[in-house]
């Protein structure tokens, strides 16, 4: 029998696998596996076992980019789907826990380091206090640590899918053309990476320009290289970000701060320093000074899903 259990994070492009040893959330064989590669988990799962060459695992603790109650699971941005007590059977495992992709980013804030943490502008953590952990990727990502005695509870939620609420004319723009396009406008339409390309067709369409770029790696670079409407969308995206984090943070009272996530930020982070992500996190009308107390950190940790995967094995706080 393996000494290890396997960990996973499993998202809308990438399963990333891990194993720890029990009680540890140390991180052993990471790897990452495009989910289009295969039909379903159960092939990236075996798949990584053959090559760490492990061989068998009796547990699992896998977190997973959409709801994870019931018996069905099927993933909101890629073709993954199955049922739960079958695929347990069908990978031999004894313990098959399940967890949504941001339930297991909040466990994993836990156990960041602190040189993995940027703040984004200034605020003390409030002791006793909720804390909101928010990320754009493939998706955007919502989950909050709310505290219970010596213990965390991370709160498994789809707060990436509230309604968009615009904030100013060039907002009430990009909404109504999203809203052209989708009928409904969810925030995961602009903070995520499609998102990116969302907002860039609605603000070039806003200022009558064109529109040649196509791919949200290639609005990403060239707003950090300096062109002038993708300059706009990036920092646009901060803002809007900002607003909807700070709606958050009034919804769960998380005085006790922001963790910003996800695979896009890390890789702006100077420009979001600068940005006016905190002006609109702060600008809630009359609760403006309580916001500008709250910190936010941007984390910059490569692994913070596997992290929380590994510490839900063993949370009995963890509904899984």
């Amino acid at each position: 029998m393996s000494e290890y259990a396997l960990v996973g994070d499993i998202g809308g492009t990438n399963a990333r696998f891990a194993l720890v040893k029990p009680g540890r959330v140390e991180l052993e064989h990471i790897r990452t596996l495009p989910c289009a590669d295969f039909e379903n988990l159960d092939g990236a799962f075996n798949a990584y076992l053959a090559e760490t060459g492990v061989g068998s695992v009796t547990r699992a603790c896998l977190a997973f980019a959409c709801p994870v109650q019931g018996e069905q699971i099927r993933m909101t941005n890629n073709h993954w789907a199955f049922n739960r007590t079958a695929m347990q059977q069908t990978l031999g495992l004894d313990q098959f826990r399940l967890l949504n992709d941001f339930t297991a980013m909040a466990l994993g804030m836990l156990h960041v380091q602190p040189h993995e943490l940027i703040a984004i502008g200034d605020g003390e953590s409030l002791a006793g206090s909720a804390r909101l952990v928010i990320g754009p990727g493939t998706g955007l990502g919502v989950s909050a640590l709310i505290p219970a005695g010596s213990e965390w509870v991370p709160l498994a939620t789809e707060g990436g899918h509230v309604s968009f609420a615009p904030t100013d004319e060039l907002e009430v723009a990009v909404w109504r053309s999203l809203k052209d396009q989708f009928g409904r406008v969810s925030v995961e339409r602009i903070l995520c990476g499609q998102g990116l390309v969302n907002l860039y067709r609605a603000i070039a369409q806003y200022r009558s320009l064109p529109m040649p770029l196509s791919q949200p790696a290639e609005v990403l670079a060239a707003g950090l290289g300096g062109d002038t409407l993708a300059q706009e969308v990036l920092a646009r995206f901060c803002r809007i970000l900002g607003e909807q984090a700070g709606d958050a943070v009034l919804t769960v009272g998380g005085r006790g701060g922001v963790y910003l996530c996800g695979g896009i930020l890390p890789r702006m982070a100077d420009f979001l320093r600068c940005s006016a992500f905190r002006e609109g996190f702060e600008a809630k009308g009359r609760f403006v000074d309580y916001m500008g107390k709250v910190p936010v950190w941007l984390c910059t940790a490569e692994y913070p899903g596997l992290l929380g995967a590994a510490a839900g094995l063993e949370n009995p706080m963890v509904n899984g």
